[in-house]
């Protein structure tokens, strides 16, 4: 006869390839709130090996990288493993022109664009639009290769030196360069519901905290709540942060992350981002458990 298989009771992954704020963040919130969580340095294992995670535990894949962050989840999926965000949301976020469409089917408010298959078409596109405009990579964080475009010969030497940098370049996504007064905000939803809102002001265009926007609190309007639910409800997932502009006509969704570093918005706004995350993901995985944390 068999033995039984020994029970385990479901947990949190949480893969890391390098601890930052956030994943340190993390690790502090897990203590304090009792949740059981495996926190694995994923640059030094090979799948599946160095993972023993299984159907009805939870992920929160914390790489740097969104690569590695994608493959992760999509491994874990096909154990049953419920990852935040899902693949799914890791895709669209990290392409900004699926993102864009996306928002577009939803009604949802953002800054005018176009996308491009080469480089003239590109600079048509941006003449047609009218300058200044903002050349994007399809794929990119933290504000790098954006570039601000005031005329044509910049609209062409941005052009022609993206398409010279490979494949992942070789379409063009054109926004409107929108003036923002110096800042911009920057909301963070957990299980679909906005949890915090944060200013970003800089002397330059570009105001991510990664290339030295300064971080500061601001209230949370009703019809701002309104518009991140409708984000949220539109993009799925878990835990996304969302970038806005101001403008006269109101508010316009600039960017959607699905992977975001927070721990600016807690430095700005004291609320406790680590430990939403970590609950939300723990409720996720609960549902099924008695009050002793076995099967029902």
């Amino acid at each position: 006869m068999k033995s039984a298989t020994p029970f385990r009771a479901p947990r949190i992954l949480v893969p890391y390839s390098r601890l930052r704020p956030e994943e340190k963040m993390l690790q502090a919130a897990a203590e304090r709130l009792g949740i059981p969580v495996d926190f694995r340095d994923a640059s030094s294992l090979a799948w599946p090996d160095g993972f023993d995670a299984k159907a009805g535990d939870a992920a929160i894949c914390r790489c740097v990288g969104q690569t590695h962050n994608l493959a992760l989840a999509r491994l874990l999926e096909s154990r049953g493993v419920r990852t935040i965000n899902p693949s799914s949301v890791m895709t669209l976020c990290g392409d900004k022109i699926a993102t864009a469409a996306c928002l577009d089917a939803a009604g949802i408010p953002q800054p005018k664009y176009s996308v491009a298959a080469t480089p003239e078409s590109a600079v048509d596109a941006a003449e047609s639009m009218g300058y200044p405009v903002v050349f994007k990579p399809a794929c990119g964080s933290w504000g790098r290769l954006l570039a601000k475009v005031t005329d044509r010969n910049g609209a062409e030497a941005v052009a022609f030196h993206k398409a010279a940098m490979g494949p992942s370049h070789s379409v063009f996504f054109i926004q409107e360069y929108v003036e923002k007064g110096g800042s911009d905000l920057r909301a963070i939803l957990v299980g679909g519901e906005p949890v915090s809102l944060m200013r970003r002001k800089s002397d330059h265009w570009i105001t991510n905290t990664a290339r030295g926007g300064k971080p500061e609190p601001c209230e949370m309007p009703g019809k701002l709540i309104l518009l991140l639910r409708s984000v949220a409800a539109a993009i799925g997932g878990d835990f996304l942060a969302v970038d806005l502009f101001e403008t006269e006509e109101g508010w316009t969704v600039n960017e959607v992350n699905g992977q975001p570093e927070f721990h600016g918005s807690v430095e700005a706004t004291g609320v406790d981002l680590p430990g939403k995350v970590l609950q939300h993901a723990w409720d996720l995985i609960q549902p099924g458990l008695d009050s002793a944390g076995k099967p029902r």
